[in-house]
């Protein structure tokens, strides 16, 4: 998924890249493993929505079959007939649906197998290896993106505010609006 940048850093770290281009070269993965992390995040909403779908279906598939079975019951042939083929639907939509979470959660899985093993290059890139400057040794306790993700949470954040801002000011215009067609104005 990220080859190109993986590309540029294994050239940063075997000092492939003249001096002046270091600092640009972090930057550039600096960010791109901040849009990793956020669609990381995305995936992982992504992964939640697929589940509140299986749930759904697989309720929507207990019901056909307890009805099926109340139909069986009665000897309502007709109802029988019916529920077995929303039984097949509802079976069916339930076996893509688990296809589709486990594709999800393969995908999160590689992702974040990734960013880890990028996040550790930058690390060494940001430590001075394969500048000259530095062996290869690392100190792995401090996250070079630390700040550019709390810089963009908080972009997030003010966005997700001024969105909820613009949705209450909508409903009150809504609701004055409907206020007034029932007064006749």
């Amino acid at each position: 998924m990220f080859d190109d940048i993986r590309h540029a850093f294994r050239e940063l770290l075997h000092g492939n890249v003249p001096p002046e281009g270091r600092r640009e070269l972090i930057g550039v993965m600096k960010d791109t493993l901040v849009q990793a992390s956020v669609a990381m995040d995305d995936l992982r909403e992504g992964i939640e929505v697929t589940r509140k779908r299986v749930a759904r279906e697989t309720a929507e598939l207990e019901t056909v079959r307890r009805r099926k079975g109340l139909a069986q019951g009665v000897g309502d042939a007709e109802t029988v007939r019916i529920a077995e083929r929303f039984e097949a639907q509802h079976a069916e939509r339930l076996a893509v649906l688990d296809q589709k979470l486990a594709a999800q959660e393969g995908e999160l899985a590689l992702v974040e197998r990734e960013v880890t093993e990028m996040k550790e290059q930058l690390k060494a890139a940001m430590a001075g290896v394969g500048s000259g400057m530095r062996s290869g040794t690392v100190d792995t306790a401090a996250d070079p993106l630390d700040e550019g993700k709390a810089a963009l949470d908080q972009q997030l954040n003010e966005l997700k505010r001024a969105e909820r801002r613009a949705n209450a000011a909508a409903e009150a215009d809504a609701a004055l609006a409907e206020l007034k067609k029932r007064m006749g104005r």
